[in-house]
């Protein structure tokens, strides 16, 4: 990475924002950070902004599939029955992203956001709803089920967004609980570990479209402001990035990383002087935490001992936050 510039530079909207309207995301977006932003999600509002939750009540149809949260899980058999008819769904994410693309482009028309900027559509890989919400003995056979599905859901926005106008972001966050052996819903139903993660990054990736533009959210989850593991330090987050870097084909846009509000030491970002980006791709770094200028000040000093270009953001989508925190 070159070393010549000094200050952050972009910000980053990760996804989800605690705003009524994607109209109001948008507009408050432009007004609160001009010229700051290469892309704007429309703020995953209303029931999306609890990450992939929506996402369980697609399985109603076959209920069985999922997971019981009283310490039952279902035997093989049991599970052989509950995924027997699994029928093809449909996730959602197409008709969100279609309908906020049109008000996209009416505001873009209208001055309100600037020509040149793209329509950001962040997608939960496969893992971040299978782990959580389907049953540890169904989860290898409905894996293929709902990745078709959500492949399907892109391949539809792809189809009816110009690539020119389109930014996809896939979001990383169930993964690390794994790499970090945490167990419970964080238990892999594949093995080895990382290679099955990587193997299904290169996967979902390969079906973004050339010209359309491709980034990733790691993440170590946001349950009530708090990671499902506090991380050592950025070492599994630089290492799962020179993966996708060196495995993805598709040229990767960015790449956004969390920091902890307790963080802005040297040994936590240290692991990034072994991050091997391309020259093309933008790294953010989550340092902006609410209520905490100067904190995030201390952060954003930290990080620049250790990379010296880099943008920032906050550490996971804003859909959990107070609205009031905004301003």
């Amino acid at each position: 990475m070159s070393s010549h510039q000094q200050q952050p530079c972009g910000v980053h909207l990760v996804g989800s924002v605690p705003l009524p309207s994607t109209e109001q995301v948008f507009r408050q977006a432009c007004k609160t950070l001009p010229g700051r932003l290469r892309r704007i999600p429309d703020g995953e509002t209303d029931k999306r902004q609890n990450f992939t939750t929506p996402q369980r009540d697609i399985f109603a149809p076959t209920p069985a599939v999922l997971r019981s949260f009283d310490g039952h899980n279902l035997s093989p058999e049991e599970a052989k029955n509950a995924t027997s008819d699994i029928q093809i769904l449909s996730t959602g994410y197409d008709d969100f992203a279609l309908s906020s693309y049109t008000k996209f482009r009416q505001l873009r028309t209208e001055g309100v956001i600037p020509q040149g900027t793209r329509f950001q559509v962040s997608l939960p890989t496969p893992i971040n709803t299978l782990a959580p919400f389907i049953d540890p003995g169904c989860q290898a056979a409905v894996e293929p089920v709902y990745e078709k599905a959500l492949l399907s859901a892109l391949r539809r926005i792809q189809d009816e967004i110009p690539a020119k106008d389109l930014a996809v972001q896939w979001d990383v966050a169930v993964e690390f609980g794994m790499l970090e052996s945490i167990g419970f819903i964080f238990t892999p139903w594949f093995s080895p570990v990382k290679e099955g993660i990587m193997e299904r990054i290169v996967r979902l990736s390969a079906a973004v479209d050339d010209k359309v533009e491709l980034g990733y959210h790691l993440c170590y989850g946001d349950i009530q402001h708090r990671h499902f593991v506090e991380p050592k330090d950025m070492g599994l987050l630089a290492e799962l990035a020179n993966s996708i870097v060196e495995q993805v084909r598709h040229p990767v846009s960015w790449i956004h990383m969390p920091v902890p509000k307790d963080r802005a030491d040297a040994a936590y970002f240290a692991p990034l002087k072994g991050l091997r980006l391309q020259d093309s791709t933008q790294l953010y770094l989550g340092v902006v935490h609410f209520g905490d200028e100067e904190g995030t000040q201390r952060r954003i000093q930290a990080a620049k001992e250790v990379v010296k270009e880099f943008g920032v953001g906050t550490e996971c989508g804003m859909g959990r936050t107070p609205p009031e925190e905004l301003d």
